[in-house]
């Protein structure tokens, strides 16, 4: 057949056609920034969500921003504003036809959020935590047309569940800061009509990728890598869908790439189709070493990419046995801290940039802690990201308050604890789901570990809940305040040392001289009642840094190494001080080791001391407590934290001997006189070698200011969202920190930016006040950059009779359309001087624990093995008599005994006189101590096979650590129910030990 000139125009003109319906039928997908351009309206407007609706009286924000954010530390929790509140957006989509399937994502919203486009109901979200989005494609109109997103929402404390009039259990005045309308970040991503889904179950019904490893060799350093996703085609044909993956490292170096089998999937149809291989010269994610990888997940229809996923995730290996937690092999104890999930900041609450969450949660990580227990409700997933950044491990819960619920509210928390692990699967720094913030049923516990088990089974995570001390379900427990031991799963504190203390009190001997105990009146219970007294938790720093170091202890005495019962650890509450109930005279929380702007307290620098390892020490370090200015005629006790085996200190050069050694870290030097000079603490080992030191001097007196500035290490960005932390220090003429100085400083902010704010002690907390104090001679504020505003920031501080300091921020401008090409965490380096994970133990056999193979008792012989059977809710306990308090314990064989360790029913508040034999000869005689878990009675090594205990009195009652709920319950450590006879012996869990190398 001839061809003409006509018929090839027609045939190019026709393949063209087919050109563009295959381009436009499978385009790649586009994620955008969606935070830019919105505005906001407090109350709510009729018509407020149609397109034509006059907004430009609207208050003009970046999101995230929680339209009550400003009160943040200014208000108690219970008076945080609540209302309906509009937000609005007018947006084009992308000019290039390269899109069939639009979807928004948000991060959360606070509590019910509705959402319309153009003036069109589209959906709602109720549960005020997790994430979710919507399908737009039907909606919206094209380019060059505007569109307008409009969301409603409604913070209100009591906010009822719209089609069952169900309240969130986790919507709770107690601990849950409620930041009202859209705090987290909001994003669009642009697809084809065949696609990998987005991870938003309860909205979308879609669970998205899922990215894990499996078949570890550590030693080896490689994994199979596996790739889940679920694909779904919207166009109107069958397709035949592959995926190709790509791996790529922290250098951007692509280390690996291959393809999975082909899998057919029909119109309108959707299945999860998958990729594995072995990856070899893998970094493994460690504590201290966020090591990341961009793991992309290529969905490839005849040979061509029609859609790319990018997952940024690290591969971890773990296990959960022997009453030990293992990462990578090594056995890690959890050092760390129950972190209020807002995590929020003075005047923004939880809205922060990325790179603010990172500073923050990476003073963690540089004080030797490893952990975060978020408490109650599912994090942000800027702090589930942060923290896969800077190698922290975290426990997520779902949403609970303190107590097992049924009916609606159960479901309620089964379906946030789905939607929460789709969501956040692929994040290593997620080492437990938590299911509740209080025990619940096994029934409970087993619906929870399906859903873990159908949505993240290879994700090595533990799923558990608080208590589940004798569960055979959950994988993990602890109770809150006491310790707990196992040989099985892994116990560790939930929550402990719940003292309070501000930044800005050091000792009795400095102004303003706050003593201890000073201020714990002034509570009230949630409930409004008052509180009778807290004095017991409201502490100066040197009192609340030794408070830590003392509870910390507990936990060290029954570490990993100390036998097959062991403790995993606690998280000590809180991190940083908290918009949440309270035990003080101010209306927030002090618990913090830092304060609300993260200034580090005494606290801080004592963990950093006593945490610095994975069990064991691993770099041997000292701290004085406190300052050493003060008046010439005070004579105090200094106390040194160290891991060191002595301390000696020396004042201006001269040697005041060596410190009384307590609670194994603690360090006391009586009545030492102040003088003018240097203060220094020298650490020995046990061959009196010097092995650490530390140093306080006295200080000038005050000269000047002196201002420095923390920001993000890409500059700071013009976008109206970003923030600066400007620190403003009163030093001497030689540029040292006076740390007793409290002077009043003013601050003028000019240029390209403007005046947020800090916190200090004093009326409504000075929040938002151009006009603070300095606390122990330092404080910080905030500055904001102005959207679209790019230049130069102008602080100056000034006080009277002091030298003033002005200081220089420069903004730069970025990308602040509607749709954004920046994303919130764009350039954020990872955390990795810690290294990869040892390849050595993490700890040495400190004792040898002697098994028990019979017992005999005076009285109630059938439960004698619950004294000893890895069960802290089982007890054996005598009739009540003096004379059959008496239990004997055969061990295996016969060994130097120099140790029994017991949990004795009542620990807080019971001390039981007893005598200990061994072999028929007495080794011990006097009381208990009380304690918040276990006892240990020391002696000296006796040869025998028989361990006989024995009551030798009326046990004394009379609580030790006066423990107080903020609900105004008094906990009586389990002894509520028990009578009131006064020959009582009862035994939880017992243990025998002999020492090393005997």
């Amino acid at each position: 057949m001839r061809t003409t000139k006509s018929t090839v125009l027609i045939l190019s003109f026709v393949l063209f056609m087919m050109g563009i319906g295959i381009n436009s039928c499978y385009a790649k997908r586009t994620k955008y920034n969606f935070n830019h351009g919105w505005k906001l309206h407090v109350g709510d407007q009729e018509g407020a969500e149609k397109i034509g609706f006059d907004d430009n009286s609207w208050k003009q924000v970046t999101l995230p921003y929680a339209w009550n954010q400003d009160e943040a530390f200014k208000k108690d929790i219970v008076d945080l504003s609540t209302s309906i509140v509009w937000y609005r957006k007018t947006f084009q989509l992308p000019e290039t036809n390269n899109h069939d399937k639009v979807f928004v994502e948000f991060e959360g919203v606070r509590q019910m959020g509705e959402v319309y486009i153009n003036g069109k109901y589209i959906g709602f979200h109720e549960n005020g935590v997790m994430a979710f989005g919507f399908d737009l494609t039907p909606f919206l109109s094209p380019y060059p047309e505007k569109n307008v997103i409009a969301v409603k929402t409604d913070n209100d404390w009591k906010y009822k569940e719209r089609h069952t009039g169900s309240g969130f259990q986790w919507n709770d005045k107690n601990f849950n800061a409620n930041y009202g309308g859209i705090p987290k970040n909001v994003f669009l991503h642009t697809t084809s009509n065949v696609y990998q889904t987005l991870p938003l179950y309860t909205s979308l019904g879609t669970t998205g990728t899922y990215v894990y490893a499996t078949d570890f060799d550590i030693k080896a350093k490689k994994a199979v890598v596996n790739i889940d996703t679920q694909v779904k085609n919207e166009s109107e044909s069958m397709v035949d869908v592959q995926l190709n993956i790509k791996i790529e490292d922290l250098d951007g170096n692509i280390v690996k790439t291959f393809t999975g089998d082909v899998y057919s999937l029909s119109p309108n149809g959707m299945r999860e189709i998958h990729a594995a291989d072995t990856v070899t010269n893998l970094n493994f994610w460690s504590w201290g070493y966020g090591y990341l990888y961009n793991v992309y997940s290529e969905l490839k229809i005849d040979g061509k990419v029609v859609d790319q996923v990018k997952v940024r995730t690290g591969f971890r290996k773990t296990k959960f046995a022997n009453g030990m937690i293992y990462l990578n092999d090594r056995v890690i104890m959890m050092k760390g801290y129950a972190q209020r999930t807002s995590n929020e900041w003075p005047s923004v609450g939880m809205s922060v940039p990325a790179w603010l969450s990172d500073y923050g949660n990476s003073l963690i990580t540089e004080g030797n802690g490893n952990m975060v227990r978020w408490m109650h409700v599912t994090p942000w997933k800027q702090d589930v990201e942060s923290f896969d950044r800077m190698g922290l491990i975290h426990a997520m819960p779902a949403g609970d308050a303190e107590k097992d619920v049924t009916g609606r509210r159960w479901e309620q928390r089964k379906e946030l604890m789905r939607d929460a692990i789709i969501y956040n699967r692929n994040n290593p720094s997620i080492l437990f789901y938590e299911c509740g913030n209080e025990s619940i049923s096994e029934e409970h516990m087993a619906e929870m570990k399906a859903i873990r088990n159908k949505y993240d089974p290879y994700g090595g995570k533990a799923i558990g809940s608080r208590e589940m001390l004798d569960s055979k379900v959950a994988e993990y427990g602890g109770e809150m305040l006491y310790i707990n031991k196992s040989a099985d799963i892994p116990f560790w504190a939930m929550e402990y040392s719940r003292d309070e203390g501000s930044r800005k009190y050091w000792d009795d001997f400095t102004a303003p001289y706050h003593k201890n105990g000073e201020g714990g009146t002034f509570g009230t219970n949630v409930n409004g009642s008052k509180i009778k007294d807290a004095s017991p938790y409201n502490h100066n720093q040197d009192s609340h840094a030794i408070e830590d170091v003392v509870r910390w202890y507990d936990y060290w005495e029954m570490r990993p190494g100390t036998g097959k019962r062991v403790s995993s650890g606690g998280a000590n509450i809180i991190f940083s001080d908290t918009n949440t109930h309270y035990r003080g005279e101010q209306n927030f929380r002090r618990s913090g080791e830092v304060d609300a702007m993260r200034i580090p307290k005494d606290n801080y620098w004592a963990h950093k001391v006593i945490w610095d390892g994975w069990v064991d020490t691993d770099t041997v370090r000292a701290h004085i407590l406190g300052h050493w200015n003060y008046e010439n005629n005070v004579t105090k006790d200094i106390i040194v934290v160290s891991t060191a085996n002595k301390v000696e200190l020396f004042r201006n050069g001269k040697s005041l001997g060596k410190g009384q050694q307590s609670h194994r870290f603690l360090f006391t030097f009586k009545n030492v006189k102040f003088e003018k000079g240097t203060l220094k603490a020298i650490g020995y080992n046990a061959e009196g070698k010097p092995v650490c030191e530390d140093i306080n001097k006295t200080v000038g007196e005050p000269y000047s200011l002196k201002l420095t500035s923390i920001q993000n290490l890409n500059g700071m960005v013009a976008d109206g969202q970003d923030l600066a932390i400007v620190q403003v220090e009163v030093v001497d003429e030689s540029g040292n920190r006076c740390p007793t100085a409290l002077n009043m400083i003013n601050f003028e902010v000019k240029g390209a930016g403007e005046f947020v704010g800090g916190i200090a002690h004093g009326k409504d907390n000075y929040v938002g006040n151009k006009q603070l104090p300095v606390e122990c001679g330092v404080n910080r504020i905030f500055v904001r950059s102005i959207a679209n505003k790019a230049g130069k920031i102008s602080i100056l501080a000034t006080s009277d009779n002091l030298k003033k300091d002005k200081i220089t921020i420069e903004t730069k401008g970025t990308d602040t359309r509607a749709l954004s090409g920046v994303m919130p965490d764009d350039n954020l380096p990872s955390y990795l001087k810690m290294g990869p994970t040892p390849q050595t133990p993490s700890y040495e056999i400190s004792r040898i624990p002697l098994k028990i193979i019979s017992a005999n008792a005076s009285s109630n012989q059938d439960s004698v093995e619950l004294s000893y059977d890895d069960n802290e809710f089982t007890e054996w306990h005598n009739d009540g008599h003096l004379n059959t308090g008496v239990i004997e314990y055969e061990l295996e064989r016969e060994a130097n005994i120099n140790q029994v360790v017991a949990k004795l029913k009542g620990w807080r508040r019971k001390s039981y006189p007893i005598s200990i034999f061994v072999d028929n000869k007495k080794v011990f005689e006097g009381q208990s101590p009380r304690s918040l878990g276990y006892v240990t009675f020391n002696f000296k090594p006796t040869k025998g096979k028989k361990v006989r205990i024995a009551l030798t009195g009326a046990a004394t009652d009379d609580d030790a650590f006066n423990i107080v709920e903020i609900t105004g319950k008094v906990d009586l450590a389990g002894v509520e129910k028990e009578g009131s006879k006064g020959g009582s012996l009862n035994i939880l869990e017992i243990e025998f030990y002999e020492p090393v190398g005997m």
